[in-house]
């Protein structure tokens, strides 16, 4: 096992910092503010190269495809380090990506990719699976799919889609049947402009404010059939539930990096803080208290780091890793909050300031326990894959 960077993420973690401390950090609470990044810097990122790459997960980089979701999680992580809600804002194909390359054919791939290829336009994808009574219960989902003649006419509500409103399309998730549960799932993408599809509220935030979060209404909205996402024949093994699962397992990693590169934030500016407001070499109680505090924080932010990059590491090679996807994700999240919590405490009132990064990455860091799959979800996972490994011996 080999902990050693390559050259090329070595070069990725150094531009993406620098990035993340000259560009990004400096504009962080003022987009917390506004609610929005300025799409004139979106499309400047865009045309350096910074994006969600509709073609990276079939590229690599330098260290070719087996390099890719380890690079991902590294550049993931300094991203978050200057703003977390940057990386969902980023242009691209967003969670909307994975499904559609992973079981999309060819002639859709080509189609829906297409508008990322533009180098002097933003443009977004979305995915909606999420519903007001079916978010952890993915099974649970009430949005149905009738077909009809040659198109699926599309009924039901999705919630908390980051990028919905301004997406060229989006990757929802319906069933056919909902007595037959998992069985009766399918996958659309769904364009603007498409009759019957339309954008609900926009939603206020505690945390990620700069972050568009929409909900979506879908009225007897129909969907041509070749907008189907995979086409007929791969929801003869009922599939459809397991495109969903599958965006999961690649996409977690990269929201536990995310988690990571907040903590780090966080950990850092205490540590800093305390070594210019503190002589910790002295012999007082506070002082070893918050020399142990720190500590802990940074020996728990490198166990979830490598957390994190197991997974990665494991969907580069190909190898089942959704038991690993959900120990990271859980363990990472749970880490960041912590660590953000004992940030302030560090730093006292210094720490609540609404000028100091520490309160909004506080608000920021919540989430991690909530979207891609609840902790609680997460630990139900872990448990299922445990049992399933007892029952091999």
């Amino acid at each position: 096992m080999d902990f050693e960077l390559t050259e090329s993420q070595q070069n990725v973690r150094q531009l993406v910092h620098w990035l993340a401390k000259e560009r990004i950090r400096p504009l962080s609470l003022q987009a917390d503010r506004d609610h929005a990044w300025p799409n004139a810097f979106l499309l400047e990122l865009k045309q350096m190269g910074v994006s969600q790459s509709a073609s990276s997960a079939n590229e690599g980089g330098a260290d070719g495809p087996k390099q890719t979701s380890r690079s991902a999680v590294i550049g993931a992580e300094e991203m978050a380090w200057g703003d977390a809600s940057l990386i969902l804002t980023l242009p691209g194909p967003g969670l909307g990506g994975p499904p559609v390359r992973m079981t999309g054919t060819p002639e859709q791939k080509e189609r829906f990719f297409a508008p990322f290829a533009k180098k002097d336009e933003v443009h977004w994808g979305a995915y909606a699976l999420t519903e007001p009574a079916a978010g952890s219960d993915v099974a649970g989902i009430r949005t149905t799919a009738k077909k009809d003649g040659d198109a699926y006419v599309i009924n039901g509500t999705k919630c908390y889609i980051t990028n919905g409103a301004r997406a060229d399309w989006v990757v929802v998730f319906a069933t056919v049947d909902p007595s037959k549960g998992r069985a009766g799932h399918r996958a659309f993408v769904v364009e603007k402009g498409t009759p019957g599809f339309s954008v609900g509220k926009i939603e206020e935030k505690m945390g990620l404010r700069a972050s568009e979060t929409a909900e979506l209404v879908l009225e007897e909205c129909r969907v041509p059939v070749d907008n189907l996402l995979g086409g007929e024949a791969l929801y003869e093994k009922s599939d459809g539930f397991k495109t969903a699962m599958k965006t999961f397992d690649n996409t977690r990693p990269l929201v536990a990096a995310m988690a990571v590169g907040i903590g780090r934030a966080a950990f850092e500016r205490a540590r800093d803080f305390a070594k210019e407001a503190y002589v910790l070499s002295r012999p007082i109680p506070r002082y070893t208290s918050i020399r142990a505090m720190l500590g802990r924080m940074e020996r728990r932010l490198e166990a979830a780091r490598l957390l994190t990059w197991k997974a990665a590491a494991m969907a580069d090679e190909g190898i089942p890793n959704t038991k690993e996807a959900s120990m990271c994700k859980a363990f990472a999240a749970e880490v960041a909050q912590q660590v953000t919590i004992d940030a302030i405490e560090v730093m006292g009132a210094a720490g609540n300031h609404a000028d100091a990064f520490v309160e909004k990455w506080f608000r920021d860091v919540k989430v991690y326990d909530i979207f891609e799959g609840t902790g609680q979800i997460q630990r139900i996972v872990i448990a299922k894959r445990l049992f399933e490994t007892i029952r091999s011996f």
